[in-house]
């Protein structure tokens, strides 16, 4: 069999594009014209969750009489306009890119932000990195279930297990690592619960095909996956 990873998938939001303060700050905004004040401590809250699980939450703190459907048409309408403008790539996510992409080795965009978002950022991105993509809107339940993860592997046609994950949320790591694919996170803002299929990184700029490579001589056993 081909040495894994046979695959890298990649979270957007925070992992590829440090577009995580952008939504908390859309957020605060949005609110504040309903007279709340969105504290900071709110943020791991809403970090790395669906949109109708943030929107819900937003809701209930602030009491602002809003459906949910409405505030996350205002969220997602600033969103849209703001990334549409571009936002830069997090360093070391082009020279992976192109490192995969010499290797031959597919990478898939696995996100819980909508098909609206996916399309605003893939410009900045670059559409052309990825075999497929996978927005919130594609699946029934969104991270940190497994669905999302198990999707993209069933549609490269490849076990999740010789595929590789690229995160920087509990949530989205805990999506990954329940479909059963080896994970490296970057934590952004949140701490990260242990897991054996889960490994951290302190950037993406420090990970290459090789780092890659090892976490799956991790899980064969010959060293162990570390969460710090």
């Amino acid at each position: 069999m081909p040495t894994p990873p046979e695959a890298v998938l990649f979270d957007m939001d925070g992992t590829l594009i440090d577009s995580e303060p952008i939504w908390f700050d859309t957020e605060i905004s949005i609110l504040a014209d309903y007279g709340y004040l969105l504290g900071r401590e709110h943020w791991v809250n809403v970090l790395g969750k669906p949109n109708e699980v943030a929107v819900q939450y937003l809701l209930d703190v602030s009491g602002i009489p809003l459906t949910p459907e409405q505030l996350n048409n205002r969220i997602e309408d600033a969103m849209v306009e703001r990334l549409g403008g571009g936002i830069d790539l997090v360093p070391g996510a082009k020279e992976l890119f192109t490192e995969l992409d010499a290797a031959g080795i597919p990478a898939a965009l696995v996100t819980a932000s909508s098909r609206r978002i996916v399309e605003a950022c893939l410009s900045s991105i670059g559409a052309d990195h990825f075999r497929l993509t996978i927005s919130g809107d594609d699946v029934t339940h969104g991270k940190p279930h497994p669905e999302p993860y198990l999707t993209a592997a069933r549609r490269l046609g490849l076990e999740p297990a010789r595929c590789a994950v690229l995160e920087d949320s509990p949530n989205g790591s805990r999506s990954a690592a329940s479909a059963g694919c080896p994970v490296l996170v970057i934590p952004h803002g949140a701490p990260i619960d242990p897991h054996p299929l889960i490994s951290v990184a302190d950037s993406l700029a420090e990970v290459d095909l090789n780092r890659l490579r090892g976490l799956f001589t991790a899980v064969d056993g010959s060293s162990s996956p570390t969460v710090r």
